[in-house]
């Protein structure tokens, strides 16, 4: 069973079976995973260690970092046609219409070429009022893609962000290799859904994706939804993943969650930053505090959703807090931004390539007002666009703390 979307390249005469070349799915030809755990059916990309896996029971992180957001298989080839098959996990909220299927997004030569999804999978069954979920289990899908140019070229294959995806089977008509190495430097981004991909509309348009791409930069996006919480195996995941560049974004999971206060928050920043400047003494690391979020901005959290419109797919989230609480030590995005303005700097006067970035620049007051959170929590497709060209700008841009430096 195949499923071809209208957008990919167009639907030339399959191969025959005969002619389809397989090729073994192996840590070289995947970018943007930190382990390949093997399962029975093939391969599932993981964005945290097994060791980090091993120390936190929480269903949402297991879910988020099992979510390949960022992971593409990369190769070189002069095929025409290329099948992938794979194991989807699909999660399906009781009561409320299916969510579409997951996107893959071809690129060949690092532009747009194709986006296609695949049929079947397993379902995750979440029942929202309850918080218990079940698993049913589905068929291996295909993703196809044909009429790619007859010539040696780039292909990658961006996975859904917000589908656990077992990678099972990779077919080709004509020989795979490992793509080359193209000398760019590595971005290492962690951060909470909206780095995840929330709402964006397909893998290689969230923003820490279009931003990676403005900036000639490869990207491993650890960005883990609802899981952004100064996690000590986080900050060793990051000590130990190989980067040129790296990015913290802090701030909205912990006020939502309402897991910490002040005299907690400050000691786990430092603590969370020493960590990673264990493996990365002088790599430029760049701390982001949250966008704008009116909700939370001195209200602190939790943050409640709303299900009223349920049945039609539509969520709104509310902060249950109140702001009198801040004077006990409650968090909300100002006090967040503050103290993290603080940190930075008084940690930079001995780390000149420490950096801060205030989140109100990639999406603030103005933004807000012409790209309202839909759900009051999470940005659409086109504020995904908007807040990776920020980043880029201001990261990437001659000056910013991501430019190249002179040789």
């Amino acid at each position: 069973m195949t499923h071809q979307h209208d957008d990919a390249p167009g639907s030339a005469t399959p191969p025959r079976p005969a002619d389809w070349i397989p090729t073994p799915i192996t840590a070289d030809l995947v970018l943007g995973a930190l382990d390949l755990e093997r399962t029975e059916h093939g391969v599932l990309p993981h964005r945290l260690p097994a060791r980090a896996r091993a120390q936190c029971a929480d269903g949402q992180l297991a879910m988020a970092e099992a979510q390949p957001s960022g992971v593409r298989l990369v190769f070189r080839t002069r095929a025409t046609a290329v099948e992938l098959d794979t194991l989807p996990t699909k999660t399906l909220y009781l009561g409320a219409p299916p969510r579409p299927d997951g996107q893959y997004d071809l690129l060949v030569d690092g532009r747009p070429a194709g986006r296609a999804s695949a049929p079947g999978g397993n379902v995750l069954a979440v029942d929202m009022s309850t918080g218990s979920a079940e698993t049913r289990p589905g068929p291996v899908g295909t993703v196809r893609f044909a009429g790619l140019p007859d010539r040696m070229k780039d292909v990658e294959i961006w996975l859904p962000y917000n589908e656990i995806t077992q990678l099972v089977a990779l077919r080709t008509d004509a020989p795979v290799e490992p793509a080359p190495d193209r000398g760019r430097k590595v971005w290492l981004h962690h951060g909470s859904s909206i780095s995840h991909g929330s709402n964006a509309e397909s893998p290689s348009t969230t923003w820490p994706a279009l931003a990676a791409s403005l900036g000639g930069v490869e990207l491993i996006n650890l960005g883990l939804g609802g899981s952004a919480l100064l996690d000590p195996f986080t900050a060793r995941a990051l000590r130990d993943t190989p980067a040129d560049l790296i990015s913290v974004k802090i701030g909205v999971n912990l006020v939502n969650t309402d897991v910490m206060r002040l005299r907690a928050f400050t000691p786990a920043v430092h603590g969370f930053l020493d960590t990673v400047r264990e493996g990365h003494p002088t790599t430029p690391l760049l701390v982001a505090s949250p966008i704008l979020c009116p909700i939370h901005e001195d209200t602190p959290g939790p943050s409640v959703a709303d299900f009223s419109n349920f049945s039609e797919g539509k969520i709104l989230f509310q902060a249950a807090g109140d702001p009198a609480e801040r004077a006990a030590g409650k968090l909300t995005l100002n006090v967040i931004r503050d103290e993290l303005s603080r940190i930075v700097k008084q940690r930079a006067a001995e780390d000149p390539n420490l950096h801060y970035l205030d989140g109100r620049h990639l999406y603030g007051e103005a933004d807000s007002a012409e790209l309202p959170l839909p759900d009051q929590l999470h940005p659409d497709a086109a504020t995904h666009r908007r807040i990776g060209e920020r980043f880029a700008e201001l990261a990437f841009r001659s000056g910013g703390p991501f430019a190249a430096r002179p040789a």
